[in-house]
């Protein structure tokens, strides 16, 4: 079954184009028939002179991006009938992406949509990919995400959302992130986060780049990403790669409507230079990852959380999941012994271990990687990083700093508030997990 991407604004088109480059470089390598008749069907179809095109939708306010992806050279294409952009941005305003030009150009933007969808024989969903921070990201993804909602109410609406760094990226960043929860959280049957801060620490720590630039980060995220998303076996699937990836995500990771952030972790990650020197065992880089899960950390070496003023967890205690997604990927992969991501100390009460746990794997490296282990995880593990976008953006409003900017779009103090209780409320949640309500 077929993904139809949608790139939105600046940071979803440039991991956008990360992502399908990555998937189809791995299809690539090597004689892989099945896995890559199934990948190339999920994100990719064939025109009419044999050419490789993206299942994309690109949308931005601004050009620059868009013609960048447009013209660059590779191996596939985007459609250029299936792009979108304007000669002015958002400003980064929410509210003048939402409330604005997202209403403004909406039949245009449906239109690239539907003629995506009338190109896959079996749609599984949606990927909308944005970041929260900015303005055409956040406001026009989260008025694009409403839309795809209403009119394809049945088909699955996964959601790939970049949160910004905690130092600051913008001044009005935590508005923008506040207000795109409050309503993509209702929207979407799951949320995939990744935070610019960890992934930022990957590539200086544990890839060695002495100069970290955006291409670097996207590259990145793109490759967490391709993890989870490349075909897989999963425990029913009689060896037949998974069909619907999205609607199989959402049923092993988010049933219930409370419980929809999802965090993704990976091992291993080594430098280009030292890849031809480095050895991988399933033991050791599953421990890894174990030790990652339990201590929240998002990197192999050492615990890369910072803690916020007053955390809503405990200093220390353990972080609490409600279900988790362990895909392998690799040589030996069916011989690998996965038991210890079952222990009961990882879970909640609510569910048994073993239902709380899937599964998927692939003999297929990945990525050039011998062997990769991700982790897709519905736990405590983003209660932090939340925690803080809804004190700075607390902080701000409390003098109604900036309030006007969003008031004269239509967004008034009173939407605030109700996003304020929203997020609280899903905090409230992921806190009663553990048995910690403050």
């Amino acid at each position: 079954m077929s993904i139809v991407t949608v790139q939105l604004g600046q940071c979803g088109n440039q991991i956008g184009l990360e992502l399908f480059d990555n998937i189809f470089n791995d299809c690539q390598a090597g004689h892989r028939t099945t896995f890559s008749t199934a990948s190339w069907e999920r994100f990719f179809h064939q025109s009419q002179h044999g050419d490789f095109v993206a299942r994309a939708v690109l949308i931005d306010m601004e050009p620059k991006v868009i013609r960048q992806n447009l013209s660059r050279p590779t191996k596939w294409k985007y459609e250029q009938a299936s792009s979108f952009n304007q000669r002015q941005g958002c400003g980064n305003n929410w509210a003048d992406g939402f409330c604005v030009q997202g209403p403004a150009h909406s039949d245009v933007m449906e239109n690239l949509v539907r003629r995506q969808v009338e190109r896959c024989e079996r749609l599984s969903g949606f990927l909308p990919v944005m970041s929260v921070a900015g303005g055409t990201g956040s406001g026009v993804g989260t008025f694009v995400t409403q839309r795809l909602r209403d009119s394809y109410p049945k088909s699955f609406l996964v959601n790939h959302l970049t949160w910004p760094y905690s130092q600051g990226e913008t001044v009005v960043q935590n508005y923008n992130s506040l207000l795109t929860l409050r309503h993509v959280y209702q929207l979407s049957d799951a949320l995939l986060v990744q935070e610019n801060d960890v992934v930022h620490r990957i590539c200086g720590q544990l890839l060695r780049l002495k100069h970290v630039s955006v291409n670097h980060i996207n590259k990145v995220i793109a490759h967490h990403l391709g993890a989870v998303l490349q075909p897989a076996l999963t425990a029913d699937s009689h060896g037949v790669y998974s069909r619907n990836p999205l609607g199989e995500l959402v049923s092993c990771l988010a049933s219930h409507c409370e419980y929809r952030l999802l965090s993704i972790s990976s091992v291993p990650h080594i430098p280009a230079p030292s890849m031809a020197y480095s050895t991988f065992h399933w033991p050791v880089m599953l421990k890894h990852l174990r030790q990652m899960l339990a201590s929240s950390s998002k990197m192999e070496e050492g615990n890369s959380r910072q803690v916020c003023e007053r955390p809503r967890r405990l200093p220390g205690s353990p972080n609490v999941s409600l279900a988790n997604l362990l895909v392998l990927r690799g040589k030996d992969v069916f011989t690998t012994e996965t038991g210890d991501f079952g222990d009961a100390a990882l879970y909640s009460d609510w569910l048994a271990p073993k239902d709380a746990l899937s599964v998927w794997k692939s003999p297929v490296a990945f990525n050039k990687y011998e062997k990769t282990a991700t982790l897709v995880s519905n736990s405590q593990a983003l209660m932090e990083p939340l925690d803080h976008i809804v004190r700075k953006a607390w902080n701000l409003f409390a003098s109604r700093a900036f309030i006007h900017h969003y008031s004269k779009f239509g967004v008034s103090e009173e939407d605030f508030l109700d996003s304020f209780a929203f997020v609280e409320q899903i905090l409230s949640s992921y806190g009663q997990l553990g048995g910690n309500t403050s």
